[in-house]
Order: structure tokens, then C-alpha cells, then sequence
């Protein structure tokens, strides 16, 4: 319990940071995929999609999972105040910092999880109009084919 009493904080900030980290390379990686791919090179739609949809469930992963990071800490936090208060450590003090530690792991994940979200229906709107275009294209260059 005195591990987890000191280490809390340090253990659920610490792995939020990294899906935070993660989430961030990962927008970045597939924003400047978007700016940068020939949608000329493909040939079948499938195999478009597949690159576009590259990393994607990484960030969907990390926006789906942060809050429950951040309450998984919450709920630590608040078992471990209580176990103090059961043993007879009522100092208000104490009971105070430890709610307040607990719920600054809930909205440190909603913090990582409310960008994620927000990143991954950009990159997903990105994705639709990527695929749009490349459909127009098909249907242009069909058409341009049947001309001649």
C-alpha cells in the first residue's frame, strides 16, 4: 500500500503521458502522410484504404481508453484515502490531497482523451476525402479512356 500510495501519481501520469506521446507522433505521422500521398499509385480502393487507415486505431485505441486510465487512478486514489481513514490517519489534510490526487488522474485522462477524439475524426474526414477524390479520379480517367 506505500508503494502505491507514493507511485500513484507518478505511475497513471506516466502512462497517460506516453498515449498522450503515442497519440501525438501518431496524428502528426498520418497528417503528413495525407499532404504527401499520390493517390494515382493505387489501384484498387481496398488497398488506398488500408494506408490511409494506417495508425488510426492506435489513436482510436488511446481516445477510447484514456478516461479509463485516469479512472482506474481515481479509483486508487480514492480506495488508498479511505484505507487511511480505516487505519485512523483522519487528518483533513491528508484526506483532502489524496481526493484531490485521485481526481487529477481522471482529468489528466480526459485531457488526453478529448484530443485524441478530436484528431482521429479529423484524420477520418482526411481519409473520407482522400478516398472521394481518388474515386473522382477513377471515374475521370474512365472516362478519358472511353473518349479515345
Amino acid at each position: 500500500m506505500v508503494f502505491l500510495t507514493e507511485h500513484l501519481d507518478h505511475m497513471v501520469l506516466g502512462v497517460l503521458g506516453l498515449m498522450s506521446f503515442l497519440m501525438v507522433a501518431f496524428s502528426l505521422e498520418r497528417y503528413f502522410y495525407y499532404k504527401r500521398v499520390k493517390l494515382g499509385q493505387f489501384q484498387h480502393i481496398e488497398l488506398l484504404q488500408s494506408d490511409l487507415t494506417n495508425n488510426l486505431t492506435m489513436i482510436s485505441s488511446i481516445a477510447a481508453n484514456a478516461p479509463y486510465v485516469g479512472l482506474l487512478g481515481t479509483v486508487i486514489g480514492i480506495l488508498l484515502t479511505f484505507n487511511a481513514m480505516g487505519q485512523g490517519d483522519i487528518d483533513v489534510n491528508k484526506i483532502m490531497v489524496g481526493l484531490a490526487m485521485a481526481l487529477k488522474a481522471t482529468a489528466a485522462g480526459l485531457l488526453v482523451a478529448i484530443p485524441a477524439i478530436l484528431f482521429y475524426n479529423g484524420l477520418m474526414r482526411r481519409v473520407d476525402v482522400l478516398t472521394a477524390q481518388w474515386r473522382a479520379e477513377q471515374k475521370t480517367s474512365g472516362l478519358n479512356h472511353e473518349a479515345l
